[in-house]
């Protein structure tokens, strides 16, 4: 009995400390918002990119990230230079010049085109209709994505408009996210 309550509590511990975020892809979480509307947090990526294995490996392990995104969006998973079909405001978007087994850069998906990013990794949010809300590119530390979940989910971004706006709101966020 207590081996079995041992390993009962190794699993349950091992499970807690497991969490990760709930990737999906773009075309199931806008299905989800069909029912269930919700924000989407998209990572898009390329398989070449340091910056994006970082982002994996620090901030999107990190306790308060998984939480935080799990709870308030759908969060999606995308390869830039992948070849899924994203159907996004009635149009299908592919990777037609994808070249199979080719190292290194590939070519681009029309989706990341279409999103007009300028680099890797970028973050993409998105409105609880699927409405592209702003992308923002680069690296980012648990902390300084923490401003932009919070910002997104709650809808003060809306009431920013000005760079005096963003300065001020940056000033006066206080930020919980630990690591």
């Amino acid at each position: 009995m207590k081996k079995l309550l041992f390993v009962f509590t190794i699993m349950i511990v091992g499970s807690m400390s497991a969490q990760k975020i709930n990737w999906m892809t773009m075309n199931e979480a806008l299905e989800l918002q069909k029912t269930t509307p919700k924000k989407i947090f998209m990572d898009v990526y390329t398989t070449w990119c340091g910056p994006c294995k970082m982002l994996d490996k620090n901030t999107f392990s990190n306790k308060d990230v998984i939480a935080y995104v799990n709870k308030n969006y759908y969060a999606v998973k995308f390869n830039a230079e992948g070849t899924e079909e994203i159907t996004f405001e009635d149009f299908t978007y592919t990777n037609p010049n994808y070249q199979e087994g080719r190292k290194g850069r590939n070519a681009t998906h029309f989706f990341a085109d279409a999103l007009k990013l300028r680099g890797y990794p970028s973050l993409v949010f998105f409105e609880n209709d699927g409405a592209l809300i702003q992308a923002v590119p680069g690296y980012k530390t648990p902390a300084q994505l923490e401003i932009y979940l919070k910002m997104i989910a709650s809808d003060e971004y809306k009431e920013i408009n000005t760079a005096e706006a963003w300065q001020e709101y940056q000033q006066n966020f206080k930020s919980n996210f630990k690591g």
